[in-house]
């Protein structure tokens, strides 16, 4: 069998991994000059297992008026005379339910926990190296309103197998000294021990690395896919500036481009992309002042992850348009709320970077066999969660086209 993965971000770089560890001949298609270049590239390095809350919440409502007339918000809309954005906006108000959040959590567990047992094989297997540490994560809270919910939300992943601590302010700077810098204002925590950062860029070439040395891989880099050759329901080849590709099978993971590149097919999937911002900090003689433990201010909604030497900070959800380019003044506003948490930090050397993510309305990522077709698959739409999920999205995608026991429900996920 002879499988064509388009798009060489994390999603498609595990996904060709996975395969060839399955005895599949995988050719890799990337547009860019090497993998994991886009929202792969400097993501916030968080291996979320235990914390995959969707972005689509009841408290959005009541938190959406007051981002919307701020301007240090997490959240930037600009809207736009875009058929697909507001698609995905009405979308993503409907799933703003408790009953389709709760749904969605437990899909989104039962799929990173498949995805934290097959990274940890990975790892002790085949010996990747991408800065991985299991160094735990901290989720603080300062207002009592979005504390209350976050114990709810504990309470609730603990019936789905999630292990974590409430702490209060007090044992929340007991354990990471670095937060001094929210006294007065944290009021608690959410710890889970067992949480993990690692780079997401360098585990993609960690797994190419491994990948280039089978004989059953071929990846095609700085080539473009410009639509598929049918014939009825199959699809024969795609057709690229290299030419034309052919396969027994196909895998779109495109990210934000699988949209215009499964319309022709007769599918458009519900994508969206979510801008995101991060700075990266060299360690330098500021190393005493990085967290040690993975950080999430929830007010603020900032990540900061300790990866290797350096510390990745990120943040930030823009709904406009399809630009990668870095704003600014979002920045700006994104080193003026880090210096109010970490006051001694030196910002004038951060790295900016911007990604899309390719975003579905629920967070849930759609993994399966593209409608109207015979071998087109889709391994797509992970959102902010792509580094934590992928290793499972691989895992459930390859049992899927091998048509093998499958690991997971893969209802959720399905078209």
């Amino acid at each position: 069998m002879h499988v064509c993965i388009i798009g060489g971000g994390i999603i498609g770089v595990a996904s060709a991994y996975q395969l060839t560890k399955q005895g599949i001949q995988v050719t890799l298609i990337e547009a860019e000059h090497d993998v994991a270049m886009k929202a792969s590239f400097a993501n916030g390095g968080q291996l979320s297992y235990s914390y995959v809350a969707p972005l689509a919440d009841p408290s959005v409502f009541v938190d959406l008026p007051k981002w919307l007339g701020r301007k240090d918000s997490p959240l930037k809309f600009t809207p736009q005379l875009s058929f697909s954005q507001w698609r995905w906006l009405s979308h993503f108000l409907m799933a703003c339910r408790s009953s389709v959040q709760s749904a969605s959590t437990q899909a989104l567990l039962s799929l990173s926990f498949l995805s934290r047992k097959n990274i940890h094989h990975w790892l002790e297997h085949d010996g990747l190296s991408f800065h991985h540490q299991v160094n735990g994560k901290l989720i603080v809270h300062e207002s009592q309103k979005s504390w209350d919910s976050a114990r709810a939300q504990v309470e609730k992943q603990a019936k789905l197998g999630a292990s974590q601590k409430l702490l209060n302010a007090e044992e929340l700077f007991a354990l990471e000294p670095a937060m001094e810098g929210m006294r007065g204002r944290a009021i608690g925590a959410v710890y889970t021990a067992d949480e993990e950062v690692g780079d997401c860029h360098v585990l993609a070439k960690s797994m190419l690395e491994k990948l280039q040395q089978t004989s059953t891989f071929t990846l095609l880099t700085g080539v473009k896919v410009h639509g598929f050759k049918k014939s009825g329901s199959t699809v024969n080849a795609v057709h690229t500036t290299a030419g034309e590709i052919q396969a027994d099978h196909f895998v779109v993971s495109s990210g934000v481009q699988s949209g215009s590149l499964l319309k022709p097919l007769g599918y458009s999937p519900l994508l969206f992309p979510l801008k995101g911002y991060s700075l990266t900090l060299d360690q330098e003689n500021q190393s005493a002042l990085f967290p040690k433990i993975s950080v999430t201010d929830y007010a603020r909604r900032i990540v900061y992850a300790p990866i290797g030497t350096q510390l990745r900070i990120a943040a930030m959800v823009d709904i406009k348009n399809f630009s990668n380019a870095v704003d600014p003044e979002r920045i700006a506003i994104l080193k003026n709320q880090i210096q109010g948490t970490f006051p001694q930090l030196n910002l004038s050397e951060a790295q900016p970077w911007a990604g899309l993510r390719p975003a579905t309305p629920t967070s849930k990522p759609i993994i399966g066999a593209c409608p109207n077709t015979q071998n087109v698959w889709m391994n797509i739409g992970h959102g902010a969660l792509g580094f934590t999920l992928a290793a499972g999205s691989a895992q459930l995608l390859g049992e899927m086209l091998t048509n093998s026991a499958l690991s997971v429900n893969p209802a959720p996920f399905a078209p």
